[in-house]
């Protein structure tokens, strides 16, 4: 049999339960059909934020190993380190001689696309195509506007900037076409890696106003019945056992029935807008999977989909507003509804635990796993991923890349487990971002703050002052 393919799918901002198959309301039906056949984890871990978590999942490192301990350097923002030389640790971007997963797949005789997020890099030498990609579509930089990107955001085409002048566009579908359009051409004798990259459901709320349509009413409920419904499906799911409990509304978050009409109104409109983006993104993803099995790759491709932290509280703006939806909002899903989409767990992107680290992880491969199961037990991270998929391409470890030796990664296979070969991890997995800390040991987790996280994420009033009209 001809090598696997490989499709890393990663969304932004995705909470643990936003999906249909970890216990949302929001139609999922291509990511929930990928996992009813496929294996869908409950203990994964990401690295808490965006660029450090890509570091890790692109070169098999942690982050700080891969330079990107913090945040990205980038460069409109030349004095984001205030003048002084970085430590290698915090330099912004991953270090040159680092492999990534297509350094590491294409002399095996990969063909290496990208389509999407690249934020691990912004200056040139760093962007995907000097980081062993043939081809690349997407965001060199973090978020953008989904319908007008701003053009110090640096959306290009391999080396190019990008068409974005139509009435069509939207980032999360062309994504998914370009990722389209790299399987179709993909040589049918030759295994390809295809990173596809999701800026959604990130902030900016701007969403297709058919798809806010399917929600407009779904959210009046509230987030705190929200919680309670997506809890109950997930223990209905099997992802959790009687054992586990609900966490307590977060602190800094009000009691639904204690906001006037009006609010709820225009809180609801919000969550509707945050689904819609999450519906666009499962749409997408169900067009690339149409396109492989179209193809006849289906089969011989493993698929993997996760997110890059948990959701996100962090304001946007500072202001509240009810123009989520269209291309001049600029406004975030705000930490009420984050805490609904981190259910069960506690706190969101940033801190450590389960609600900023644990992601929805989902793989499916037909040629090899025949047993759909949910993986209660097993606990990994993104940086195994590379060791996993040189597994999958019969791979060694680049020892030289740019003229430099490489650092061994830190990497463990999740291939004995996808096979069903070993149901434990004896590795400890250590996640540290922004001076907030974990330890993870067997069934043990040890978490600690770098400083106590109440108001951290409070906008100005609570939800009693500039609130949504």
């Amino acid at each position: 049999m001809k090598r696997p393919n490989i499709l890393l799918i990663m969304a932004d901002d995705l909470g643990f339960s936003d999906l249909g198959c970890y216990g949302s309301e929001i139609r999922t039906p291509h990511l929930d059909t990928l996992a009813d056949h496929g294996i869908r984890y409950t203990q994964f871990y990401n690295s808490a934020r965006c660029c450090p978590t890509r570091a890790s999942l692109l070169t098999g490192l942690y982050s700080h190993r891969a330079g990107i301990g913090h945040m990205t350097r980038q460069p409109y923002n030349p004095h984001f380190f205030e003048n002084t030389r970085p430590r290698p640790a915090y330099q912004g971007y991953i270090h040159p001689h680092t492999v990534t997963l297509a350094e590491a797949l294409r002399p095996a005789g990969y063909h290496t696309c990208m389509a999407g997020k690249w934020h691990v890099g912004s200056d040139p030498g760093n962007h995907p195509t000097d980081r062993g990609f043939d081809r690349f579509y997407g965001l060199i930089d973090g978020s953008c506007n989904y319908f007008k990107p701003e053009p110090f955001k640096q959306l290009l085409d391999g080396t190019l900037p990008a068409d974005t002048d139509h009435d069509d566009f939207y980032t999360t579908d062309y994504f998914s076409n370009e990722a389209c359009r790299y399987v179709n051409e993909a040589h049918p004798q030759q295994p390809f890696f295809l990173y596809l990259a999701y800026t959604a459901p990130h902030w900016p709320l701007q969403a297709w106003p058919e798809d806010i349509d399917k929600y407009k009413d779904r959210y009046r409920v509230g987030w705190d019945l929200i919680r309670e419904e997506r809890f109950a499906r997930q223990k209905q799911l099997g992802l959790f056992d009687d054992s586990v409990r609900l966490s307590e509304r977060d602190p800094e978050c009000l009691a639904w029935d204690s906001l006037s009409c009006r609010q709820q109104d225009g809180w609801a409109h919000r969550m509707a807008v945050y689904a819609a983006m999450v519906d666009r993104m499962d749409q997408g993803i169900g067009r690339v999977v149409a396109t492989l099995k179209a193809k006849g790759e289906l089969e011989n491709t493993l698929i993997c989909f996760l997110s890059d932290n948990g959701a996100c509280a962090e304001s946007y703006n500072n202001i509240l507003n009810v123009s989520a939806g269209p291309a001049d909002s600029a406004t975030g899903v705000w930490l009420p509804w984050a805490n609904a989409s981190n259910t069960p767990f506690r706190l969101f992107k940033h801190w450590p635990h389960e609600g900023g680290c644990c992601t929805p992880f989902i793989t499916h491969w037909p040629a090899r796993i025949t047993t759909p199961r949910t993986e209660r037990r097993y606990f990994a991270h993104v940086k195994d991923l590379m060791a996993t998929c040189l597994d999958l391409a019969d791979a060694p470890y680049p020892t030289q890349n740019l003229g430099s030796a490489t650092p061994h990664h830190d990497s463990v296979s999740l291939l004995p487990n996808l096979l069903g070969e070993a149901s434990e991890n004896p590795e400890d997995l250590i996640i540290e971002h922004k001076g907030n800390r974990l330890l993870r040991s067997g069934d043990w987790k040890l978490v600690s703050y770098y400083s106590e996280p109440r108001g951290y994420r409070r906008h100005d009033g609570g939800l009693g002052q500039r609130t949504a009209p």
